[in-house]
């Protein structure tokens, strides 16, 4: 039996944990070059595009040089895509 009484010393008893620098690293309309990360993510939060690789841990990179685009995949899914530099005229029309 206790003969001090522990006075929050309890809840300070857990390690302290480094945050693991998630989320979006390049936003929509950014330039972006081949290889370099877009989202850091766990889980699929965020859906791969056009010219967006996925790696193992579910990080989105840029297959190719572009701008950065994001649109909705599904109701709660985003989807992201790189637009290459030479094609941006060429979609507007359609």
């Amino acid at each position: 039996m206790a003969h001090v009484k522990a006075s929050g010393k309890k809840a300070k008893q857990g390690s302290k944990v480094i945050g693991k620098r998630l989320g979006v690293k390049l936003h929509g309309g950014h330039s972006v070059k081949t290889g370099q990360i877009i989202v850091r993510q766990r889980g699929t939060v965020y859906k791969p595009g056009e010219n967006v690789g996925v790696g193992r841990d579910h990080t989105l990179f840029a297959l190719k040089d572009g701008i950065v685009g994001f649109s909705w995949a599904a109701k709660n899914k985003k989807k992201v895509s790189v637009i290459e530099k030479g094609t941006e005229g060429a979609r507007s029309i359609g």
